[in-house]
């Protein structure tokens, strides 16, 4: 086994993929029994597709993608969805006494044995990536089950179906499991139950864009409804106003917290689940895309032992990560953090959170001075949302606090009108603000299907107007790994405004917005569609993602 070890780092640092010193790197983290594989892909040295055909040359077994691949469902039965979901593998056909199997690892020969035994087959594998599997498994066995036993419990008994069972072998809790299970396996930030005439859309929101994930009958609608209120302890006789609730699950020994929200349509309930991975939060500011000057500029300003950092952007826009990486990064038993949000999302390990409750109360104002008698070094405030709340953050800003928070501007220079306009004085704005964020997020190419392409005309006049040149573009061409569309994952795009002492001298004179830019170019601030370009032009995005989120001047 060692041997095909070795000869599989060979191989891939023969095709370029990695160096001798990542080789080395991996090799010495090596767990017993772990593959080597899947150490380099734990760094991202390489791509599951990279390894998979490296695999394919060497050991000579060909490589499929299961995406829309027409597999025949009446042989699923030969092969139970335990052992399926256990070796990583899934049915694909049968050809006379053969049975042709799609693998994550096609030299598991135990995984081979099992199968050949219990179908009496002589099996033939393939390779297919992991993800490209579990989706797979879960679209074939899981759902289509979840969905029949459903089918059958309404036929047979639709008053007890109406209600589901709290037992974990119900069948809407199975399903109810797995839909979010597939969620989270296909990283998807937000489930949409979407309640239709006829009948019930499931959607997945994947990096930022919605789509389709299946269509359930429209009987299946009530029950389903039923038992995510039960799990966020909703009120399920409750139709007529919107509900917010909260559910903590574990799938797969993975902690994931999910927001809940409902809202009544004429077709009965839209429910729209917030997926929070706790396994995948931002815990490191290298990790926030930003580029070198930014990194740098952004670590000054919260290391300062005062002052507003603000972090601004649209929903969705990677704001609430920016602040808990900042946070992570400050965190030591020298400071004292408290923070106020609505809601908590992620629960930090030594930090004092508050969460906002206003049917008591429990406002952000009223938390934001409770929280000054409490001898804070940084305080973190979730939103900025009103005058009142604006006012204390710049006042215990002025006091010798560090304060970190959000609001919803287009871009950093907007953020000085925007707390003007709340009320708060200019010369307060100028005294109290150190530096704005201003974020977005984008989709990433996908590596497995990436590839070099001439910018067009319009591309390169794009670049030419903000003083760039480009040579090479890259697009994904679309593959089974990011489902057709040449994009996978995301990443931020910044811009970074420290308040110098020039910008607070124009803030105070109310000079106007084209005379702050001035002074921001003359920094050296790197403008949100500048460093979007700077990206696509490192091959990690395209033109049409920057253009999409950052609007052109």
């Amino acid at each position: 086994m060692k041997q095909v070890r070795k000869r599989l780092g060979d191989l891939l640092i023969e095709s370029g993929l990695i160096t001798e010193e990542q080789l080395q790197q991996a090799l010495k983290e090596k767990e017993a029994g772990q593959k080597l594989g899947d150490v380099l892909l734990k760094h991202g040295y390489i791509t599951e597709q990279q390894l998979i055909e490296a695999l394919e040359f060497q050991l000579g077994i060909p490589h499929i993608s299961l995406y829309r691949y027409p597999f025949d469902q009446n042989i699923m039965n030969l092969v139970p969805k335990e052992m399926a979901k256990r070796n990583l593998l899934i049915p694909l056909k049968k050809d006379g006494d053969q049975l042709f199997v799609a693998m994550a690892d096609p030299m598991d020969f135990n995984a081979i044995d099992d199968l050949r035994l219990s179908t009496g087959f002589r099996i033939e594998p393939a390779i297919a990536s992991k993800d490209d599997i579990l989706r797979a498994i879960s679209k074939y066995y899981d759902l289509n089950d979840g969905v029949k036993d459903i089918l059958n419990d309404i036929v047979e008994n639709e008053e007890t179906a109406a209600v589901p069972a709290g037992d974990d072998d119900s069948p809407v809790v199975q399903l109810v499991n797995q839909i979010l299970q597939t969620a989270v396996q296909q990283r998807a930030s937000d489930i949409h139950l979407d309640p239709q005439e006829t009948s019930f859309i499931v959607r997945y929101r994947v990096d930022g864009i919605l789509r389709t994930e299946r269509v359930l009958p429209k009987h299946m609608q009530n029950v389903l409804t039923a038992r995510i209120k039960i799990m966020a302890n909703l009120d399920i006789t409750e139709h007529r106003i919107p509900l917010d609730g909260r559910i903590k699950i574990d799938l797969d020994f993975h902690p994931v917290d999910i927001r809940v929200s409902t809202l009544p349509t004429i077709y009965g309930e839209k429910i729209v689940l917030r997926i929070l991975d706790l396994t995948s939060a931002i815990n490191d500011i290298r990790q926030l895309d930003f580029n070198k000057l930014n990194l740098q500029r952004f670590s000054q300003l919260i290391q300062r032992p005062n002052g507003i950092v603000l972090i601004t952007g649209p929903t969705g826009s990677g704001k609430s990560s920016t602040l808990y990486a900042a946070l992570n990064h400050l965190n030591s038993e020298q400071v004292n953090i408290i923070t106020i949000e609505d809601p908590v999302e992620y629960q930090l390990e030594g930090i004092n959170q508050i969460q906002v409750n206003n049917s008591v109360g429990m406002t952000f104002g009223k938390g934001l001075r409770a929280i000054l008698r409490q001898d804070p070094n940084i305080i973190m405030v979730g939103e900025i949302r009103d005058k009142e709340t604006a006012e204390i953050a710049v006042r215990a800003s002025l006091t010798g606090h560090l304060v970190l928070s959000t609001l919803h501007t287009n871009d950093a220079l907007g953020t000085i009108t925007r707390l003007i306009d709340m009320g708060v004085e200019p010369f307060l704005v100028a005294a109290s603000l150190s530096g704005v964020v201003s974020q977005r997020l984008v989709r990433k190419v996908c590596r497995d299907c990436a590839e070099e392409q001439e910018p067009t005309k319009r591309e390169a006049e794009i670049f030419a107007r903000r003083g760039m040149k480009v040579e090479k573009i890259m697009r994904g061409r679309g593959c089974g790994n990011c489902n057709m569309t040449g994009y996978k994952g995301r990443m931020a795009i910044q811009e970074l405004l420290v308040i110098n002492d020039h910008i607070r001298r124009g803030i105070m004179n109310g000079e106007p917005l084209s005379k702050l830019r001035e002074y921001a170019v003359h920094h050296k601030t790197i403008f949100l569609l500048d460093d979007g370009l700077l990206k696509v032009k490192q091959g990690f995005t395209t033109t049409e993602e920057i253009l999409r989120v950052a609007l052109a001047e």
